[in-house]
């Protein structure tokens, strides 16, 4: 089956390993393809790529408004990423709890300061697949 449909989101990075190692402590992804300054990762939960494209211009970060979202297993998983957020200066905004289908999430910085949201409980794919919540 040939890709189709949002496939991914290219972000500047100023260091690709850094943010290599970034994704792949806070978003459980990994480099699925390199070339050069240019690193598809991926969770591989489903056929969605972040490419990190290495730039030595000026990155103009995702500011928090902007953000890519990753949703994790537990509420507990969300806590521990913000625990280790937090020891590293990360954090933008602490995870709160909101009504459905928000759910539980909160922001953490990337190493070039895009947003990474980290969420338990939103209802995505039940809105997308049975037109709204």
């Amino acid at each position: 089956m040939s890709d189709y449909g949002l496939t991914h989101i290219a972000l500047p990075v100023k260091s690709i390993d850094l943010s290599i190692a970034f994704y792949a402590k806070f978003a459980n992804m990994e480099v699925v393809h390199r070339r050069g300054g240019v690193a598809w990762v991926s969770n591989r939960t489903r056929p969605f790529a972040i490419v990190l494209m290495q730039s030595d211009e000026e990155v103009s970060p995702l500011r928090p408004e902007a953000h890519i979202g990753i949703a994790l297993r537990s509420k507990e998983d969300v806590d521990s990423l913000f625990e280790t957020a937090r020891s590293e200066g990360l954090v933008v905004r602490e995870p709160d709890q909101y009504p459905s289908p928000i759910g539980y999430w909160g922001y953490i910085r990337d190493p070039d300061g895009h947003t990474l949201e980290l969420s338990y409980g939103q209802k995505v794919e039940f809105a997308v697949h049975n037109g709204g919540v």
